[in-house]
C-alpha cells in the first residue's frame, strides 16, 4: 500500500486492505500484526459500530483500550459541566 492510499488523522489510520475469504477469514497485514506486536494464538477482541465499522483490539490490551475511552470520557463531561456553568 502506497503512502497516498493511507489516511491519516489524530485518532485514525488506515493500515492497510484485506478480503474477506470464502470462510469469512481475514489476514490482518504484515505491518499491522508487527505494529500491534500480534502472534499466532493471540486472542482479539472485535468491536462494531452501526454496522459499518470493525475494530480489533489485541485481547491482552484492552486494558490500555478503555483507559484511553475514559480518559476521552472524563474530558467530553468536563468541557458540558464548563459549557453548561458558561451558560448561566
Amino acid at each position: 500500500m502506497t503512502k497516498e492510499h493511507i489516511h491519516k488523522d489524530k485518532d485514525h489510520k488506515v493500515c492497510g486492505t484485506t478480503t474477506v475469504g470464502e470462510r469469512g477469514q481475514v489476514v490482518i497485514p504484515a505491518e499491522v500484526r508487527k505494529r500491534m506486536n500480534l502472534e499466532t494464538g493471540d486472542k482479539l477482541l472485535v468491536f462494531c459500530k452501526l454496522d459499518k465499522f470493525v475494530g480489533l483490539v489485541k485481547s491482552d490490551d484492552i486494558d490500555k483500550l478503555l483507559d484511553k475511552m475514559t480518559e476521552k470520557m472524563v474530558s467530553r463531561v468536563e468541557k458540558i459541566r464548563k459549557d453548561i456553568k458558561g451558560a448561566k
